[in-house]
């Protein structure tokens, strides 16, 4: 019997030496699937950001363009209480711009489109100053500048 109580001792030592293999190619499968998660969620995250500020420089931009044809077309238009672009939409909303024009800022003859919009966690202003010809009405660029919040 001596020779059969060795298998067994060796065997339960085989068995714990294979749990503990185990144990330990688990755990290391677990960590590697988490640490992929997360580098997937952060990748996730920054793309949505990406798009965001993407989308609300876009819609700025299409505030500022929009006041631009309304001064081409009437060189005196002025929103000091603002409008947003697209029209009716509600300011502070995703792709809307809200939209300020006004006349004789920073100088005589100027005029200073202020443009914001928000999308989602991102939000973008651009100042747009013109020069107004008194005599033609023609509109002379002067600044366009992108603004830090």
């Amino acid at each position: 019997m001596p020779h059969s109580t060795f298998y067994i001792l060796h065997s339960r030592q085989q068995g714990q030496a294979a749990l503990s293999l185990i144990f330990l190619i688990g755990g290391i499968a677990l960590l590697v699937a988490i640490t992929l998660s997360l580098v997937a969620i952060n990748f996730l995250n920054s793309t949505f950001a990406f798009q965001s500020a993407n989308r609300a420089m876009a819609s700025a931009t299409s505030g500022a363009e929009d006041a631009l044809i309304q001064l081409n077309r009437n060189s005196s238009f002025a929103s000091p209480g603002g409008y947003t672009v697209p029209s009716g939409c509600e300011a502070g909303t995703a792709d809307c711009a809200t939209v300020l024009v006004t006349q004789n800022s920073p100088g005589a003859n100027q005029a200073t489109i202020m443009s914001t919009a928000t999308s989602f966690a991102s939000q973008r202003k651009i100042q747009v100053v013109v020069s107004i010809d008194p005599n033609t009405g023609q509109l002379n660029m002067v600044s366009w500048e992108v603004k830090t919040l």
